[in-house]
C-alpha cells in the first residue's frame, strides 16, 4: 500500500493550517507556496477537505481555510480517508466482504484484520495539535 500524493499533500495542507494563529485563515496561495503543493492541485484537495468537513472556507477577497476543528481533534486517518476513502489493506477486510472464493475457508482474513485495525490505531493516534508546540 502507498500513500496517495493527494493524500500527502492533505496532510501537508492540515498540518500548515494547523500552525496558523488562531483565527487567521490560509489562502490558497500561501499554502501552496509554504508547502510546494500545485495551486489547482491543493484547490482540489482544499475542497475535498472542506466538503468532508475537516476545513471551513471563507469566500472573498479576504477568504480562505481555516480547520474546522481543534488540531488535537483531527487526526492523520481523518485526513487520508477524507481523501483517498475507507483504508483496507487486502481485499478480506472491505466492508462488503471479498468476492474471492477462498473467503469462508480463508486463514489469512483475520491477519489482514488485525494487522488493517492496528494501523488505522496508529493513524488515529497521530493528530496536528503536536504540530503547535514545533517552532518552524
Amino acid at each position: 500500500m502507498r500513500l496517495s500524493r493527494k493524500s500527502d499533500y492533505a496532510l501537508r495542507a492540515i498540518r500548515h493550517l494547523s500552525l496558523l494563529p488562531k483565527n487567521e485563515l490560509g489562502s490558497i496561495n500561501s499554502v501552496s507556496e509554504a508547502e510546494g503543493i500545485p495551486r489547482e492541485f491543493l484547490a482540489k484537495i482544499l475542497k475535498d477537505l472542506t466538503r468532508s468537513g475537516l476545513l471551513v472556507s471563507y469566500q472573498g477577497v479576504t477568504g480562505g481555510y481555516r480547520l474546522a476543528r481543534l488540531p488535537k481533534e483531527i487526526s492523520f486517518l481523518d485526513v487520508i480517508e477524507a481523501i483517498d476513502g475507507p483504508i483496507h489493506l487486502n481485499l478480506c477486510t472491505e466492508a462488503e466482504g471479498c468476492r474471492c472464493e477462498q473467503y469462508n475457508r480463508c486463514q489469512m482474513k483475520e491477519f489482514w484484520g488485525a494487522q488493517e485495525k492496528s494501523f488505522k490505531k496508529a493513524l488515529s493516534r497521530e493528530h496536528f495539535g503536536k504540530y503547535r508546540n514545533i517552532k518552524k
